[in-house]
This record gives structure tokens, sequence and C-alpha cells, in this order.
């Protein structure tokens, strides 16, 4: 899309409209821009200026009121062009560094944990998807026999995520035997991507067949995809934060509530529209505003997510929140917390 040129006075009034209505909830009108900014135009001035910014469709004028709100292509301008970029408070960086450490915590706790901080330091919902599998780095896998004919199956990638299967056997299962299948899964599998153990699992494996470790292997070549596969939509998310975000003013409306209450228990759309709105470039954060995200259920929301890795698989983090938001704190936020875990992860 063509960015449309604006003037240094009209690039100023943006910016004030969108301040003020990021700080107070309410439509903004022109003797309210001249009274908090000392800019050197009259109310008049100002005015005319808001005017040509409807016009041009970079504010809104909501009808109960004489202000106004800034629209859909305004908050892309001020994020593309009119936003000071932002760093987190040094209180909010040591919460960070105190609350993240993974020398005490368990992958998947980390990630929950994650979650939680972004929500609490944005006050909008936070969203963190598991890595996706199919680019993560095989660590070990483990074999526990749970009952004469059920095996449990514990895949654990690089930086300590698991993801356990259980498959259901026809034979009864000999422990010693089972010891021995795990040492070869291992030696033949471990450090690999698991895209590539499905392609070449056979391949990797036939050669140590023994005959009465047939009826397990047999199980492993039919169930591969299955085990070294992605997470299924509602085991890879984690959502937090309703409590947070529903303590802003856009949620005393009984519409706007339902549908953040809506969103919050659907996990798989929110997933889905992180999952299409996904950088490829990983260095990169998105941000994401009202129809953008091509869903109606999001015309009222932004997102701005950034992808994180753990054991050569990438997952992404992000918030979700009213378009009235900070987003220079916000982008603050997403961006660091995503490039400490992956730096935390990388260590472990």
């Amino acid at each position: 899309m063509e960015k449309q040129e604006l003037t240094d006075r009209e690039k100023s009034i943006l910016r004030y409209v969108v301040h003020q209505f990021i700080l107070t909830a309410n439509p903004v009108g022109s003797r309210n821009i001249s009274k908090k900014y000392d800019i050197g135009l009259s109310p008049a001035s100002i005015r005319n200026i808001m005017s040509d910014l409807e016009e041009s469709g970079f504010l809104g004028h909501p009808h109960t009121s004489a202000g106004r709100v800034p629209t859909d292509k305004g908050y892309r301008f001020y994020v593309d062009s009119l936003m000071k970029p932002e760093k987190l408070k040094p209180n909010e960086i040591q919460f960070i560094k105190e609350s993240l450490d993974p020398e005490f915590i368990e992958t998947e706790e980390l990630l929950k944990l994650t979650s939680i901080i972004l929500s609490k330091i944005t006050q909008q919902i936070a969203c963190v998807t598991y890595p996706k599998f199919e680019q993560a780095i095989l660590s070990k896998i483990q074999l526990i026999s749970v009952a004469s004919n059920r095996l449990l199956v514990v895949v654990s990638i690089e930086a300590g995520l698991v993801k356990t299967i259980t498959l259901e056997i026809n034979v009864e299962v000999d422990l010693r035997k089972l010891d021995e299948i795990q040492s070869i899964l291992n030696e033949r599998l471990a450090g690999l991507r698991f895209d590539e153990i499905k392609r070449t699992f056979h391949e990797r494996i036939k050669d140590k067949v023994k005959e009465d470790f047939k009826p397990i292997v047999r199980l492993f070549l039919d169930s591969a995809n299955k085990i070294f596969s992605d997470f299924k939509i509602d085991e890879k998310s984690i959502i937090t934060g309703a409590k947070n975000i529903l303590k802003h003013p856009e949620f005393d409306d009984h519409d706007n509530f339902e549908t953040i209450i809506e969103l919050i228990e659907n996990k798989e759309v929110v997933v889905h529209v992180m999952d299409k709105r996904k950088n490829n470039n990983q260095k990169n954060v998105t941000i994401s505003i009202g129809d953008e995200l091509n869903d109606n259920k999001f015309s009222n929301y932004s997102l701005i997510s950034k992808d994180y890795e753990i054991g050569g698989a990438s997952g992404t983090l992000g918030i979700i929140g009213p378009k009235r938001m900070h987003y220079s704190k916000m982008i603050a936020a997403v961006v660091y917390i995503a490039e400490s875990i992956s730096k935390e992860f990388k260590n472990k």
C-alpha cells in the first residue's frame, strides 16, 4: 500500500490525537489539543487540520462526540512514521530477568511464566505458541511401559521442551528389550531435525531390527509421523491475561466484553491469527492493526508479535489488545521478552 504523505502540521496533530486518545480513551477535540500541547496553533486551525485528516481517512468522527479518534490508517501511519522507540523501565527489566531463570525452571514452565509476565507488563492478553517441531532438534527419546500393552514415548528437544505420546501395542512389552530399543533409537536419531527423522526413519533403523524387536519397531515405523510432528493446536499455546485486559475501559461495553471472552476461550482462533501474521524474518516484530488481521473478531484489536527460538525451532509470542494501546511500550516488551527467552534457551 502506498504511503500517503502528510504535512508537518498534520503529522503533529495526528501524533497528539493518538497520544491523547491512548491516554484518555475519549474522542479528542481541537480545544483539548490546543490546551495540552504548545504548538502555536489556534483551536480553529487545529480543527481544520483534524478535518483534513478525517477526510484523508486518518481520523474518525464518532456520531456522539465532537472529538476525533484514530482510524486503523491513522494508527498505522503513527506506528510506521511518528512513534518514538521506547525502552522498558529498569525495574521491569529486572523483574523479567529475575523471573525468567531457566536454571531453576523446566522449559514448559518457563513458557507459561513468559506468557504471565508479558501480560502483567503490558496489561493485555499474552499468547505464547510452542515451537514448531518440524525444525526442532531431537535431544533424546525415552520409552516407558505404562501397561502391558501401552507405551509412553517421551520426546525431548534441545533446551528441554518435551512432548509425550501414548502408543498401543498388541504384544506384551519386555522392559529389557525396551531399554535396548531406546538406546538404538537415541544412537541413530539424536541430534537430527524432526523433518529429517520422519523422512529417513526406516533407513536409519532397519539394520538394527532383531526378530524380537520387530513388534515395537513396527509400531514406531507406523507412528513416526505422529511422534515427530507438531503439537495439536489446543496443546501448543498458552494464553493469559483475561483479568488484566478487562481493566481497560473498552470492556465496559457489553459487546466488547463478550468478544474478548470468546477469544480467550478459543485458543485456536488466536493461534491461527498469530500464525497467519507470522513474520518470516525472526529479527522483526509484527504489528497488525484492526482490519489488517483479516478477521471480524479482531477488528477492534491490534496484535504485536515476535518469534523466539528454542532447540533449533521457532515459536511466537505476542500480545493482543484494544487498538488504543501504548504501541511503543508494547513493542518494547514483546521484543525484549522474545529476545530474552531465545538467549536463555540458547544457553540452557
